[in-house]
């Protein structure tokens, strides 16, 4: 027999390797939170500013996860004793969340210097956050489920509330820890009634147990009964969790109160991994469970698609405007799940991409500085009637939001089109005609607000003189990319058709 010590080391030889990118990425954040609390409380040095150091250290820590993601030796392993998996899905989600996030510290990084918010915590929060969806992506345990959304959530109430001379970011960061908590709650009931019933946390053995095929393993009447309530309270209180109606009511409070920085962030990157997860719960461990799941995965996509679109008509607040649309947009990705097949997944999958995509460049546009009434101080577009003759003071600029707004609308032959196109064409091969056409139908509803934007920018005169000052380089970066991508993807979209099939196949094998 092996002594003790070299049987551990036999056993976890291997488990370490693919997660060598979360390992370095946590180690980063510390080292940078050590740096900027001794950096910062050094007399010698007069107390420097190192906001704008941890902004780029971060951003290289990012791009070297980014690295050693791509550079892992291992395809697919189930790691720590069934408690993390590393396949496609994962890696290909972990990519986006670190393009995500990389982006939004891009767009925002201008944003923390001109609003004097010198607290370096923002960008430590948000590597550990990364690092939280990491762990949540690869998650295959009810456990470590919990445990990853709980270490995400904790940074974003902190984030949230970090402009603490606000009252409004006060405001949407308690709201954001009681509903929070409250969907949390609802999560551990139903992971305590799961367990309870079939003594089984991990995703996979769960997904045996439910397998009627299986006589052995098969569940009493009673038992799946129970399963299936605790099945949803668990879709309940993923719905908390990615804004979806009707549980919504936290997201355009906390959106507009929280700095616009941090907002982006909520925007971009959480939804990722919660969708990533809520996929797996769904369409992998509790796929037996279909009918009780997909009928309120339905009534979610169609109030989201319909309660979206009607509340953003009367939006006049830039904030709010992008809150409510991320709420539709969450409707039609809930289209995709509800199919339950290879094709509504990869749809998903696609239409998160572009989603992704089409919000990093709107919120680079709603974080442009503004500059009103002869005065030094910078504002912010608060109002959509803030961009009104923007095609005269910056034209290309001008072109790129009108662009992404008619992408983001679903105008041919953009990638918004591209997206929405595959999805309806998914749920109509899947016999779900009703999510189709109510899709076709608020897209028409949301042209109007989206447009009426563009003729804001392009035909509205501006009530008060403004002018604009000179755009970050580092969101021109991103508004040049985005741009590209919402131009290019319909003349060539056989690379991200290629990688969202691979993606979907392997979480459907």
């Amino acid at each position: 027999m092996l002594p003790l010590f070299e049987f551990k080391t036999f056993l976890f030889e291997n488990d370490f390797t693919p997660l060598f990118p979360e390992i370095f990425l946590l180690l980063s954040t510390i080292s940078l939170l050590v740096y900027g609390s001794f950096c910062t409380t050094s007399r010698s040095f007069s107390y420097p500013l190192a906001t704008g150091n941890l902004f780029w250290l971060a951003q290289l820590a990012l791009f070297f996860t980014l690295v050693l993601l791509c550079k892992s030796p291992l395809q697919h392993g189930v790691l720590l004793y069934n408690t993390l998996i590393h396949d496609h899905f994962t890696f290909f989600l972990k990519v986006l969340v670190v393009c995500g996030s990389w982006a939004s510290i891009s767009i925002g990084m201008d944003y923390i210097k001109r609003e004097a918010a010198n607290g370096f915590e923002l960008v430590i929060l948000v590597l550990l956050s990364v690092c939280s969806m990491f762990f949540l992506i690869s998650s295959l345990d009810l456990i470590s489920v919990y445990l990853a959304i709980e270490l995400q959530t904790l940074c974003f109430y902190v984030m949230a509330a970090l402009k603490r001379n606000s009252e409004f970011s006060t405001e949407a960061g308690l709201k954001y820890f009681l509903l929070g908590a409250f969907s949390s709650g609802l999560f551990l009931f139903g992971c305590s009634l799961v367990y309870g019933f079939t003594g089984q946390t991990n995703l996979l053995e769960l997904a045996k147990i439910f397998n009627c095929g299986g006589e052995q393993l098969a569940l009493a009447p009673s038992s799946l009964r129970g399963c299936e309530l605790g099945l949803i309270f668990l879709v309940v209180a993923f719905l908390f969790k990615i804004t979806a109606v009707p549980f919504h009511m936290w997201a355009p409070d906390v959106y507009e109160g929280a700095p616009t920085a941090v907002t982006a962030f909520f925007s971009i990157a959480p939804k990722i991994s919660f969708l990533a997860v809520f996929s797996r719960v769904v369409l992998e461990t509790f796929f037996d469970f279909m009918v009780p799941w997909q009928k309120i995965l339905l009534f979610s996509s169609l109030a989201s698609m319909v309660v979206a679109s009607l509340a953003a008509l009367s939006q006049n607040k830039m904030k709010r405007l992008l809150a409510w649309s991320s709420i539709g947009h969450v409707g039609y990705m809930l289209v995709g799940l509800c199919c339950g097949s290879l094709e509504g997944l990869q749809g998903f999958i696609l239409y998160l991409v572009v989603y992704i995509v089409m919000t990093v460049s709107l919120f680079a546009i709603a974080l442009l500085p503004l500059r009103r009434d002869f005065m030094d101080k910078v504002n912010r577009i608060k109002y959509t009637t803030d961009l009104a003759q923007y095609s005269q003071n910056n034209p290309l600029i001008a072109v790129t939001i009108a662009v992404t707004l008619f992408s983001i609308a679903g105008i041919p032959p953009l990638a918004g089109f591209y997206s929405k196109a595959f999805l309806f064409f998914a749920a109509l091969s899947s016999t779900q005609y009703l999510l189709a056409i109510a899709g076709v139908l608020t897209t028409v509803v949301s042209c109007f607000y989206y447009i009426r934007i563009v003729k804001i920018i392009y035909f509205e005169p501006a009530r008060d003189w403004w002018s604009f000052p000179r755009v970050s380089k580092e969101t021109s970066y991103v508004l040049g990319i985005t741009f590209l991508f919402i131009l290019g993807l319909i003349a060539y979209p056989g690379p991200l058709y290629l990688a969202t099939h691979k993606v979907a196949l392997s979480l459907c094998a």
